[in-house]
């Protein structure tokens, strides 16, 4: 199949969608759709395809693209219309996760699968709120238990919720902790030496205007009582 018949059975697919949909899923439905083919849509093709939506959606001319988040692809409204498209969702859409949240999403997110009281160790405080809200946002998930630990508790991991939310596909796309940490370690530009320097300049050039000096004559010389021009 030509790549330029085969974008539109794309593009219904992923509009269509109430989730994202990965590369391999839109081979198959393409594929299911299309069974009285002889030849089968192959991933390179479909994957040529989806470049082709992207570019044609890169334009000024949409309010909305297509892109992969969230484990698949999916249409979703460019940045520069989030402030218009909140107003139909409501507090719901602008609602954000509190700062205890935030902490506890982000120890599940880079130490999952993760229980309770780990999460707790490491914040220093309950965290059963928290891990209740995030539960309820759909944001992690309870990935199963901790059966070498006494109790077997639960185990916390992120959802496929959480990278929609975040606009990443996986957990390997956030940010490393060795990135995180060497960001915080960056030095502070010195002013100090800045104005110093500033501070030397102005001297030197203060120095130069005052090296000049105008006589009774009307004339610009130099105003050095060891020069040749003043002795003579």
């Amino acid at each position: 199949m030509e790549i330029a018949n085969l974008i539109p059975h794309i593009e219904s697919l992923i509009f269509a969608s109430d989730k994202p949909v990965t590369t391999l899923e839109l081979t198959d439905l393409v594929n299911n759709a299309l069974g009285f083919m002889d030849d089968k849509v192959s991933l390179d093709q479909v994957e040529a395809a989806l470049e082709g939506i992207q570019e044609k959606y890169s334009s000024e001319f949409y309010p909305f693209e297509v892109i992969q988040s969230g484990g698949g692809w999916q249409f979703l409204t460019k940045k520069e219309y989030h402030k218009t498209v909140a107003q139909l969702n409501g507090d719901k859409f602008l609602k954000r996760l509190s700062a205890a949240a935030l902490e506890t999403l982000a120890i599940v997110a880079y130490k999952q699968p993760v229980t309770k009281g780990e999460i707790e160790s490491i914040r220093g405080v309950s965290s059963d709120y928290a891990l209740q809200k995030l539960l309820e946002k759909e944001l992690i998930i309870i990935s199963g238990r901790n059966e070498k630990a006494p109790g077997q508790p639960l185990l916390y991991s992120t959802s496929k919720n959480f990278m929609d939310y975040f606009g990443i596909n996986s957990a390997e796309d956030l940010p490393k902790i060795k990135e995180v940490i060497a960001e915080q370690l960056v030095e502070p530009t010195v002013i100090k030496d800045v104005q110093s320097e500033n501070e030397n300049s102005a001297d030197e050039q203060l120095d130069n205007a005052e090296a000049l000096a105008v006589n009774d004559g009307g004339e610009l010389v130099v105003n050095d009582a060891g020069s040749e021009g003043e002795e003579n």
